[in-house]
């Protein structure tokens, strides 16, 4: 009797953990795959090469734009709507700066920071429409749609380090840019601020970007930008006028100035080997 009381116990107790168990598969949600991506999200910042000042033999800073109406720029603009663990740069960059873990800066020389009130006031845009029942003016305010960027500015440092014999390249900011329709210029870009990458990496390294080729090998937007995965056009580079080319070319000349530029920061890198 002894042992068929113990067999009905442990009969009612196996059948309440196997309802509890399969309860908590029941609550749990549903997976897309079938396995779990978390190398992206425990990914670190892969360290740079420390360079000295004394190393620097020669250095140039010049800015460029990377315009995400190119193909091979897509990864950076879409999806235009988060889903699962991928979402655009800006969008990345907009909830880092919500979340206070990016600042945003006024300026290029990240000398001016700004708060995210500042910010959300800065994005948000106001228009005008008249109030069909009374008449008048109103004002209405849009709120912000990361897909209105369409373009980001890099400013970057190429220089020649003299300990590694090489040419290297360092980003230091990005700026994203939204056109604005102006009465009477037509569609303007409107650069909205400047973030400093090295402080951005932390963020930019668990998120993910979408790989053409290979879904089990996807990249973080760390890599994309160490890697150069995108194609961008040089619009100024450091002068003594701090003039952009299109204020002293234009049209197919300017285009010319900014391949007369990527050639001379080639020709260093050619001119550190003898043949």
């Amino acid at each position: 009797m002894t042992q068929l009381k113990k067999l009905f116990i442990s009969l009612i107790l196996v059948s309440g953990f196997a309802v509890i168990a399969n309860s908590q598969v029941l609550d749990a949600p549903p997976r897309d795959n079938f396995y779990d991506k978390i190398w992206i999200e425990e990914k670190t910042p892969v360290e740079l090469p420390y360079v000295r000042e004394v190393e620097v033999q020669w250095a140039r800073t010049i800015w460029q734009v990377i315009d995400m109406r190119e193909k091979i720029n897509q990864p950076l603009y879409y999806p235009v709507t988060p889903i699962q663990n991928r979402r655009s740069l800006m969008q990345v960059i907009y909830d880092g700066i919500r979340e206070g873990a990016i600042i945003a800066y006024e300026d290029d020389e990240f000398t001016t920071p700004l708060t995210p009130e500042e910010i959300q006031e800065k994005l948000q845009r106001v228009d005008i429409f008249e109030n069909p029942e009374t008449g008048e003016l109103e004002e209405i305010i849009i709120s912000f749609r990361s897909e209105e960027v369409t373009k980001f500015r890099i400013k970057e440092v190429w220089f020649v380090d003299s300990k590694r014999s090489m040419l290297d390249v360092r980003v230091l900011g990005i700026s994203p840019i939204r056109q604005r329709d102006i009465s009477g210029l037509g569609l303007v870009d409107e650069p909205l601020f400047w973030v400093y990458y090295p402080h951005c990496r932390n963020i930019f390294v668990n998120a993910e970007v979408f790989n053409r080729h290979n879904d089990a090998q996807r990249i973080s937007f760390d890599d994309l930008f160490l890697r150069r995965m995108y194609n961008s056009y040089i619009y100024k580079e450091s002068n003594v006028y701090d003039r952009t080319i299109a204020q002293y070319y234009q049209g197919l000349d300017a285009l010319l100035e900014a391949e007369r530029i990527k050639n001379d920061i080639r020709n260093w890198e050619i001119d550190l080997w003898e043949y």
